[in-house]
């Protein structure tokens, strides 16, 4: 499984990225103002220095809901860096969109799924990611993970190249719950990554062998 990180926090990116495990990053309007970035051309410039640090897939994304602005704004994102991968918004016209940069070799992400259905139609429009935000379907009381397997199985009916890239991540189980489902990516917060290193008896363990050694010496 690909390891994405979702913040537009540039020592977070650099932090995980020295882990030597991180592929991508995944970013969105509201991490963006997170980090006090605003203007378009601070944000286009801060999505520049994301690709600078990681070599591996980017995902900036457009801010239309109609198709003409999503391909005006896509195509200036794409041009930005070869690693953008353009994030467009689950609806109608955004559908248009994909299959339009489908057929111009531009890669996308679709943002914001919460069905088969619509995880189908971006697979259908050529999407090169989908994003199914597992924890804002477990904040109302839907099981995520139910979805993730759902659309695993439908993209291994169809053999769709369509990766699924699992997001809303708030904790390591999410993580390994995608990885036991096949989840393609998941992309979440340096914490969930790093707790995945994490284990009370690794900590027991390494206090006892410096401590022998101590002893020894």
């Amino acid at each position: 499984m690909k390891f994405f990180i979702d913040t537009a926090n540039l020592n977070d990116i650099k932090e995980a990225n020295e882990l030597g495990i991180l592929d991508g990053v995944t970013t969105n309007p509201s991490l963006m103002a997170k980090e006090g970035i605003t203007g378009e051309q601070n944000i286009l410039d801060h999505y520049v220095a994301i690709c600078n640090i990681v070599d591996g897939p980017v995902s900036a994304e457009v801010i239309s809901t109609n198709f003409e602005g999503m391909v005006r704004e896509g195509e200036r994102l794409a041009a930005l860096h070869k690693n953008i991968v353009v994030k467009i918004p689950m609806i109608p016209e955004g559908i248009k969109a994909i299959k339009y940069f489908s057929s111009k070799r531009i890669k996308t992400n679709c943002t914001l799924i919460f069905s088969a259905g619509q995880a189908l139609l971006a697979a259908k429009a050529g999407a090169t990611y989908i994003s199914p935000f597992l924890g804002r379907l477990d904040d109302v009381s839907t099981n995520g993970l139910d979805l993730i397997a759902q659309i695993r199985l439908i993209y291994n009916n169809y053999v769709f190249d369509t990766e699924i890239l699992a997001a809303s991540i708030r904790h390591p189980m999410h993580i390994i719950n995608c990885a036991e489902i096949g989840s393609d990516v998941m992309t979440g917060p340096l914490s969930a990554i790093k707790a995945l290193a994490n284990h009370p008896l690794t900590d027991l363990g390494l206090a006892q062998f410096l401590a022998d050694h101590a002893k020894g010496n």
